[in-house]
């Protein structure tokens, strides 16, 4: 059994469609059980929420639940009637249909279950099976959205629920590269990649596949392909790595990362005022922010008696209003300001013992000072190193990056270990830092 996921660039157009029926019709006239789970089609998504504009948008989550949710549902019919056109039997679900149980507020759902038997029901009857991603139903019945890469996270919990041998996801990139090949002509494909370091790709911005299902596969131990729908080659498959070479030489940056979808905060309160009546300005943020369904990344916090205490932190900037409504009246109550920025991009490394190279971090900064970019909030972990940079610069600094870790190269960053002089890919460390 496969699961297939198309996103919505790989629908947009009829053409398009046509060509995920017959690509599909070949896997099935191979004799395969065949799921295939779909996004709305190109900007429909975009389109339905002007609409809902359009007549007054009260703010309900249950009806823009519902009207986003027939994005999906549009597709998953086109691409089954494609399907009987050519012949091949199959059938359209949408969410609730398929099983798919979903707790959680609207625009933001979660899948709790999948009931497989719908599913299997019609492949055993020889079917091929079009599921409407990014939807689920609740226990009121209620159509609910998964939010971000919701659909992405559909098919690799279809996959879970079915046992399928592997989840393909078929986007506009031929597999995950080394940065965005939109933005780096010189970007390579990654044959393969550990899915820990996938999982921080996806979370600092690489839109091939969202973090979330990422994380399910890793749980599941699910093997996913990430493969151009409408171009030929092996892509990129996202594995537990079990046989990486334990090397110290082996370059530890993988990737470059973007996210133009950022913001920054810090909440500040001045001496005195945290701790007060045991409170914790900190603590009642992350309530706050966790009541949202609001992640946070690059968080960094300082106290002490004289000067206060300082919670920095970003988020995506879609999310922005709704966190600042809950900080304003937050921070306010601790006598305290809420700075906001939104024109910031965030750019990440991405790799393994990034930490036990300092480096990097060293080489990071200096290449993107040399070239004019000013570096903001910094943050570090083991697997990534993120900065702020102006959003008018995020391209600009990707390129610097990718070019400074030498990602065009099959041996990448580890050309940096030199001591002096120059590597076969690039300059050494040293070098580059003078």
């Amino acid at each position: 059994m496969l699961v297939h996921k198309y996103g919505g660039t790989s629908l947009a157009t009829m053409d398009q469609i046509q060509q995920v029926a017959r690509s599909t019709a070949l896997t099935y006239g191979r004799g395969r059980s065949l799921v295939v789970v779909v996004s709305a089609r190109g900007a429909e998504t975009d389109r339905l929420l002007a609409l809902a504009a359009q007549v007054g948008d009260a703010g309900s989550g249950r009806e823009i639940d519902q009207l986003l949710a027939t994005g999906e549902c549009a597709s998953a019919a086109l691409l089954a009637l494609a399907l009987r056109r050519l012949g091949v039997d199959a059938v359209s679900l949408t969410g609730a249909q398929a099983g798919i149980r979903v707790t959680g507020r609207h625009g933001a759902g979660m899948i709790t279950s999948i009931e497989p038997d719908p599913v299997r029901r019609r492949l055993d009857e020889g079917k091929v099976v079009v599921v409407a991603g990014f939807q689920g139903s609740n226990v009121r019945g209620d159509t609910v959205t998964l939010g971000r890469g919701g659909s992405d996270t559909t098919a690799v919990a279809v996959s879970a629920a079915l046992r399928a041998a592997s989840c393909e996801i078929y986007t506009d990139v031929r597999g995950v590269c080394t940065a965005d090949p939109r933005l780096v002509e010189t970007a390579r494909i990654l044959p393969v990649v550990d899915v820990a370091v996938m999982a921080e790709m996806a979370f600092a911005g690489a839109k091939v596949v969202h973090s979330r299902a990422v994380e399910l596969a890793a749980l599941r131990r699910i093997q996913l392909r990430v493969s151009g729908s409408l171009t030929c080659g092996p892509g990129t498959v996202i594995v537990e790595r079990s046989d990486a070479p334990v090397l110290e030489s082996v370059g530890a940056v993988v990737a470059v990362a973007h996210d133009p979808d950022v913001a920054w905060l810090q909440a500040s309160c001045g001496a005195g005022a945290a701790g007060r009546d045991g409170s914790d300005l900190a603590a009642e943020i992350f309530a706050a922010l966790a009541g949202c369904s609001v992640p946070v990344d690059q968080v960094a916090r300082s106290a002490d008696d004289r000067d206060g205490c300082r919670v920095g932190l970003t988020v995506s900037r879609s999310d922005l209003a709704e966190v600042r409504a809950a900080l304003d009246a937050l921070v306010a109550t601790h006598d305290g300001e809420l700075r906001v920025r939104d024109d910031v991009a965030k750019v990440s490394l991405i790799g393994m013992g990034l930490l036990n190279r300092p480096e990097y971090a060293a080489l990071l900064t200096a290449a993107l000072a040399g070239a004019g970019i000013t570096v903001g909030w910094m943050s570090t972990s083991q697997t990534r190193m993120s900065v702020l940079v102006p959003r008018h610069q995020q391209g600009r600094a990707v390129r610097v990056l990718h070019r400074a870790f030498a990602l065009e190269s099959l041996h990448g960053a580890h050309a940096y270990h030199g001591q002096e002089g120059e590597t076969d890919d690039g300059p050494s460390l040293r070098s580059a830092l003078r």
